[in-house]
């Protein structure tokens, strides 16, 4: 085994092989060790996650260290044939790389049987060994913003299907229809673990099976929503903003099904507004950007706001307006609308209602993660949101001062990094340069990661395909543009592209809170130093 440095709170287990780490996973699940709060398998290595006031670096290198690997882990014979209309954008560009016709590639993607390594990067997303030697293609120079759900796409050696739109890196050759990710399913994931997988091309199905196939997808989940009840104290939107979500504090230890745990970007300000109100500090918020959320206060309600820099206003059923401050609990009576303005500092701020909000869970969290479209939809006008009863007991927090530190667009925002497990993949110069150059936060950011852009991009010393390892929230992943993305909360549980560093653990409500068009530099706070075994 080697061992890597990820951060401050997070350490990565290399192996010689699949089979290797597929038999420390399941060491570490059947005996786990104190501390470890998140495992996430891939290729070759796995991402240890650990609480450093119940454990450190020595502790866990030393107990992995000694767990046995000659354990081979016993295989799923479940067999899934996925359909897929070949007809990618990539397909063309696949075939030419390996010097075949797209035909060709077809057949020999369709005539192998394929098993389920692990699953990452999104829900539902697994990562598929095996197929047809020949099928080793390179991940794009440049991620795609938006892959389309239900890709089928190709990368080093594994396959794959997209099960949400979401960005990617990927080679996609076609299509299929099949749903990868249902939360409606008792198991939401269709590819588990150890599964075997065939493609088969829907151009070659006989009528009979093209109609079956059309038949069984055409069966839709439908929910409707519980009306809320007249006499419920609730918020009502009216006006929901550029984006407002229901945020808690997230869905940790969901790795194994390949959900990340999202929740509120600046987790802290998340907390501050639940015990201004006298919640549980866990309880979800309204996470809103940019200002612009209107809401309408039906039955007595008391509220607090805290995050970004944002003008608040109270408007009465009468007509009468003034200014209520931010991180202070606010009475609000039937019929008062709460606005939030476009912050000065800062981009997110955060809304809790004593009592909490009355939303179902989804996977023990009421937190939306974007890119895995797990958890409620996004508000909307006309959105009422009822009100849970007050816990026995619960008071009401006294007022706080705001945080005087908000990063803004007028001043470089500093972030204090560590290297990451792959600086070694970077040229000296890069590592200076990645310290050294101001990077600006492009407008395609959001709550998956700060997309960033240099002068001068990072060059690579070691050039080949990386295979797909964890990525914890903060890590600075670069791709072959070597323009660096910043992963936030709704960030890939794998991916294939080197980390350099990772965002300190103290700075990531920070970096949840820069908004478009600032510039950010980072502040190394160690050295790169591969983990010894003791």
């Amino acid at each position: 085994m080697r061992f890597l440095p990820v951060s401050l709170n997070a350490l990565l287990v290399e192996l010689a092989d699949l089979d290797q780490t597929l038999a420390l996973l399941a060491s570490l699940q059947r005996d786990p060790l104190a501390g470890v709060e998140e495992l996430v398998p891939a290729a070759r290595t796995i991402l240890v996650q650990f609480r450093p006031s119940a454990t450190g670096v020595v502790e866990l290198v030393r107990a992995i260290a000694a767990r046995d690997l000659s354990h081979r882990v016993q295989r799923d014979a479940t067999l899934v044939e996925i359909p897929v209309h070949y007809d990618g954008e990539d397909l063309a560009e696949v075939a030419q790389i390996l010097g075949i016709t797209p035909e060709e590639l077809v057949r020999r993607h369709t005539g192998s049987t394929y098993s389920v390594a692990f699953v990452g990067f999104a829900p539902g997303f697994a990562y598929l060994s095996g197929g047809h030697e020949s099928l080793d293609v390179p991940r794009r120079a440049t991620p795609r913003t938006r892959i389309p759900a239900g890709a089928v796409a190709l990368a080093g050696r594994f396959s794959g299907v997209y099960p949400q739109a979401s960005p990617g890196g990927w080679q996609i050759i076609g299509t299929t229809p099949l749903a990868m990710w249902d939360i409606d399913r008792d198991v939401p994931a269709l590819l588990q673990p150890g599964f075997e997988v065939r493609f088969v091309d829907i151009a070659t199905l006989s009528v009979a099976a093209s109609v079956q196939l059309e038949r069984a997808l055409d069966r839709k989940h439908a929910k409707s929503a519980a009306p809320v009840a007249a006499n419920v104290p609730a918020l009502e939107v009216a006006a929901p903003g550029l984006l407002t979500l229901l945020q808690d504090l997230g869905r940790p230890g969901q790795a194994g099904q390949g959900v990340s745990a999202s929740g509120a970007l600046d987790r802290g300000a998340c907390r501050t507004a639940n015990r201004l109100v006298g919640n549980p500090s866990d309880a979800a918020c309204l996470e809103t950007v940019n200002g612009g959320l209107r809401l309408v206060s039906r039955g007595d309600t008391v509220v607090a706001v805290t995050g970004a820099d944002a003008l608040l206003a109270l408007t009465n059923a009468a007509g009468a307006r003034w200014n209520v401050p931010r991180y202070q609990a606010v009475a609000l009576a039937d019929g008062d609308q709460l606005s939030i303005g476009e912050p000065a500092a800062g981009t997110r701020c955060y809304v809790a209602a004593r009592g909490g909000f009355d939303v179902a869970p989804v996977l023990g969290s009421r937190s939306t993660d974007t890119l895995a479209h797990v958890g409620p939809p996004a508000l909307a006008a006309g959105d009422r949101l009822a009100l849970l009863p007050v816990a026995r007991g619960a008071v009401v927090g006294d007022a706080e001062l705001p945080p005087q530190d908000l990063p803004g667009v007028h001043e470089d925002v500093v972030l204090d990094v560590v290297p990451g497990p792959r600086s070694d993949w970077f040229t000296p110069d890069a590592l200076e340069l990645l310290a050294r150059q101001r990077w600006r936060v492009t407008p395609q950011s959001n709550r998956v990661g700060l997309r960033l852009a240099g002068e001068e991009p990072l060059a690579r010393a070691i050039t080949e395909e990386l295979p797909s390892e964890g990525t914890p929230t903060g890590a600075i992943q670069v791709p072959p543009s070597g323009q660096p993305v910043l992963f936030l909360a709704d960030h890939p549980l794998t991916g294939g592209y080197p980390v350099i560093a990772c965002v300190a653990p103290h700075h990531l409500d920070r970096a949840g809170q820069i908004p478009v068009n600032a510039w950010v530099r980072f502040n190394p706070i160690r050295s790169f130093e591969a983990i010894t075994c003791p």
